[in-house]
């Protein structure tokens, strides 16, 4: 028996280290230094959503699609060059922001995370498209990467 609280922090590593120890050692699904199953095109883009979301709160809905257009790589830069896309021109301008200070922003946090999980610097540059009503059409929803079930 281990006492341990999850609210306060306490007993917490005990608790993992008895869990681990009592763990049996299982097959490798994935190569041990793999850190997803997902393509690294659809990471960029999930953590450029994710700054988005940060950074305009609750002003922006999750009417949001990023496409990333082209990446280009060398040893030393990647070059990420990505859409992010709106319903809404006033959705456009709350991206961008006054004199493109939202969208830097979204880029730089975003540039910064990629640069964790890509080796070298990062180049990224954002474009803001208006797409509107992306949301019903079947053939824009594929287009943006999201799988439509019949």
């Amino acid at each position: 028996m281990i006492k341990f609280s999850a609210l306060r922090g306490e007993g917490l590593e005990k608790l993992q280290k008895t869990i681990i120890n009592y763990l049996d050692p299982g097959p490798y699904y994935y190569p041990p230094d793999l850190v997803t199953d997902q393509p690294e095109r659809f990471i960029m883009g999930e953590l450029i959503r994710e700054q988005i979301l940060k950074q305009t709160r609750q002003e922006i809905p999750h009417s949001v699609a990023i496409v990333i257009e082209k990446v280009e790589e060398t040893p030393r830069l990647t070059r990420v060059f990505a859409a992010i896309n709106v319903e809404r021109n006033s959705q456009k301008g709350i991206i961008i922001g006054k004199k493109g200070s939202m969208l830097k922003a979204i880029g730089t946090g975003a540039r910064e995370q990629m640069q964790k999980l890509i080796t070298g610097e990062v180049y990224l540059k954002l474009f803001v498209k208006v797409e509107p009503q992306w949301r019903q059409s079947s053939s824009r929803l594929s287009e943006f990467g999201y799988q439509i079930e019949s």
